[in-house]
């Protein structure tokens, strides 16, 4: 018995999908002793932090992480450290436009005197270090896909989010310290994992004498277009944060109570974010192969399991929606409630609908067709952005913010489907008959 669970916790599904649930267990545990060590605008501000550092980290390593990952899918086991140390360099150079272009702004801005949102300037500020300090785990990451070694994966980022759950909770009983302090404890806790991959050899620091300039053109031709993919559908997800706070009337308090039920609707996405990571890989090994009936298989099965999964889920949070409000946000935001609840159930709505939407895009990639998938993704974050301004500017409503979620997720499935149809001759149709065969034959997909 206890070999057949040991073999389960080694499979790569299973493995990945406790990864994320193990480190999005502890970003909630660090999520709520946050809402309830800071002010709501402050609280905001850290928010939008966040949201932005999340955004340029995709820009930054978008550029060679989808690359790396597929291909090391079809390479001989020495490729690595060529692949992993041309993405270092470029990630290096990356790094050092961004800390021209935010500290040059940053100086700008003060110089000038110009009024900005805390939450800005936070970023303008810290962010070029956190760059710096995080550039060693994120490139170890791709690596990490490409093996399928979620395991390593997982102890890699319990040591930074680890160390600031355990800072949060002495900050909260001890220490008493405010948001510029829990920032710093935040750059600090990432350059430890950092520094772990390196010593390691994770990274592609040890190899950037193997770095040549055929693998970086090879590298940046598929990912100029992956990056773009990325960039793009992190915007889908911050550009509510980055809108909302411009807005003069909901600013960081409009943020703070914004971001509680998008965090749970993160939470949801945990099992799809599980299994694209194993998809992914498997998708682009058999396009490499060439066996496109074995490439559509595979996404019918994924993305009709991971639908079928979610719809429970959804109506599940969407019933006691008030409760997971109140759990999460605390005391603070009981006031709120009645919004909040309504935002949740909103997101809940849209859950249901992203698995498709996100394996088209998967599929895209995998099949070796990223500037297809850029354009869907540009298509959807120009929608989601005119739909924001309207929300925010105009109608200054949450609730208009997350329903504009629905619609550019829509047009996302119908432009996916339409590219899939014209390349591989995809059949929507198959999606749900294949995805209860994934439950019923887990064999073929487990292993």
């Amino acid at each position: 018995m206890w070999k057949k669970i040991t073999h389960l916790g080694k499979e790569k599904n299973i493995s990945s999908l406790l990864t994320n649930m193990v480190i999005a267990f502890l970003g909630l545990v660090s999520f709520m002793l946050l809402t309830r060590q800071l002010p709501k605008e402050q609280f905001g501000d850290w928010v939008l932090f966040v949201t932005l550092a999340t955004f340029v980290d995709l820009l930054r390593f978008g550029l060679t992480r989808t690359s790396v990952v597929r291909l090391l899918a079809g390479a001989d086991p020495e490729s690595f450290k060529k692949f992993l140390g041309s993405a270092y360099k470029i990630n290096l150079l990356l790094l050092t436009l961004i800390m021209l272009v935010c500290w040059s702004i940053a100086a700008i801005s003060f110089g000038l005197g110009l009024e900005m949102n805390n939450g800005y300037r936070l970023f303008f500020t810290w962010y070029p270090v956190l760059a710096l300090f995080n550039l060693g785990w994120n490139t170890a990451f791709a690596l990490f896909q490409a093996e399928q070694n979620f395991t390593r994966m997982m102890w890699v980022r319990l040591v930074s989010i680890g160390l600031f759950v355990l800072f949060l909770l002495l900050n909260m009983w001890v220490f008493k310290l405010g948001l510029i302090e829990i920032v710093w404890v935040n750059l600090l806790v990432n350059l430890a994992s950092s520094l772990w991959c390196s010593i390691k050899k994770w990274d592609g620091l040890s190899y950037l004498k193997y770095a040549d300039s055929a693998t970086e053109k090879e590298l940046i031709n598929f990912g100029k277009y992956s990056m773009g993919t990325l960039v793009g559908s992190s915007l889908l997800r911050s550009a509510d944060t980055l809108i909302i706070g411009l807005s003069p009337v909901l600013g960081s308090a409009g943020i703070a109570m914004y971001a509680i039920p998008l965090k749970l609707t993160d939470l949801l996405g945990i099992p799809l974010r599980s299994f694209t990571m194993t998809a992914y890989p498997r998708m682009s090994k058999k396009s490499l192969e060439g066996d496109l009936g074995g490439v559509r298989k595979t996404f019918y099965a994924y993305s009709g399991a991971i639908t079928l999964l979610f719809i429970p889920i959804a109506l599940f949070c969407f019933v006691f929606a008030e409760y997971l409000i109140l759990f999460l946000g605390g005391a603070e935001y009981k006031d709120s409630l009645p919004l909040l609840t309504t935002v949740f159930r909103v997101f809940t709505v849209y859950t249901v609908l992203l698995p498709i939407d996100r394996f088209t895009g998967v599929l895209l990639d995998s099949i070796n067709r990223p500037k297809l998938n850029l354009y869907k993704v540009i298509f959807m974050t120009v929608s989601n952005v005119l739909i924001d301004i309207i929300a925010v500017f105009v109608l200054e409503s949450l609730v208009a913010v997350a329903i504009g979620t629905i619609f550019f997720t829509l047009m996302g499935i119908v432009l996916g489907f339409h590219y899939l149809k014209r390349e591989i001759q995809i059949q929507s149709r198959q999606i749900f008959p294949e995805g209860i065969y994934f439950f019923k034959n887990l064999k073929t997909y487990i292993g």
